[in-house]
């Protein structure tokens, strides 16, 4: 297996470090996939291999490298699959989070002893570049368990709308969280979202209206839903709200699945980036 990138353009690196640093914040441990056209982060709720995904993040190599090679575990299976901490990787990325005063990104797969993905950040200086290399342990996942770690099929939701402004959102969740430590998220077919926790004392809720839905699936319902009829999942509000960080990826576009008291699913989409947010419903 071999694996080499190189990342010069500054505004890539930027957000390559931001979603780096966003999954360090919801796990300790992340999966990296390398694929000829894709890299894929993803995190699992368990944490490690074999639980269901919370994270799937999917990156188009060719907007991010300048350039790009990996040769995977056959040429029949022609990817590559590595387990590693995620925090570690964040902190030795800290360099990008002022990407002006980095020239490019190496990575690559190399075997110090055990396996590693390797950055060597070029650093510049008024006077010689200077090199700056980190070895990030990883454990090579072999080819009989990435059947565990699949693409989650999503199912027909219930209801599809366009997010609010995700930082005022984030506000919004953030105040909340210090009164409970779950939110129900609601949204309907005529454009309303609504945010409300409850607790033995109060109720709070933050409405928005007229936001753009896309046509409802209907889900497992025999009969169309009333569009005025609001859909809800109960989750979990501090990892939610530790998800809303990503707002640092500054998408384009934030899409709201729901599906009734069952899922809440989170898209956000950046130019050649779609992040996909898992959160399973919870009991009352």
């Amino acid at each position: 297996m071999k694996f080499r990138a190189k990342m010069t353009e500054l505004g890539c690196m930027k957000q390559f470090y931001n979603i780096v640093a966003m999954l360090a914040k919801l796990s300790k441990t992340c999966i990296l996939r390398i694929c000829p056209q894709k890299i894929f982060f993803i995190i699992s709720e368990e944490g490690g291999i074999g639980g269901k995904p919370m994270v799937w993040c999917e990156l188009e190599q060719a907007h991010f490298f300048n350039e790009y090679t990996m040769g995977g575990f056959s040429d029949t299976h022609n990817e590559i699959y590595l387990e590693f901490p995620s925090d570690s990787l964040a902190k030795s990325l800290n360099f990008l989070k002022v990407s002006q005063g980095v020239r490019s990104v190496k990575i690559k797969l190399t075997n110090k002893k055990s396996p590693c993905l390797t950055f060597e950040l070029e650093l510049m200086s008024l006077v010689h570049s200077r090199l700056c290399v980190h070895d990030i342990p990883v454990i090579v996942i072999g080819r009989r368990q990435w059947s565990t770690i699949k693409e989650p099929q999503l199912p027909n939701f219930d209801v599809r709308i366009e997010m609010p402004n995700l930082k005022l959102v984030r506000n919004v969740v953030e105040r909340m969280r210090t009164m409970s430590p779950h939110l129900i998220v609601s949204a309907s077919n005529e454009g309303v979202f609504l945010l409300r926790i409850e607790t033995d004392v109060t109720t709070v809720t933050t409405h928005f209206k007229n936001l753009a839905v896309e046509t409802a699936q209907g889900g497992d319902q025999r009969e169309p839903l009333d569009p005025s009829m609001l859909i809800s999942a109960r989750v979990d509000i501090k990892k939610l709200s530790l998800f809303l960080a990503s707002e640092q990826v500054n998408p384009t576009q934030v899409m709201c699945d729901i599906k009734q008291e069952r899922l809440l699913h989170l898209v956000l989409m950046h130019e050649d980036v779609t992040l996909h947010y898992f959160a399973p419903s919870i009991s009352t």
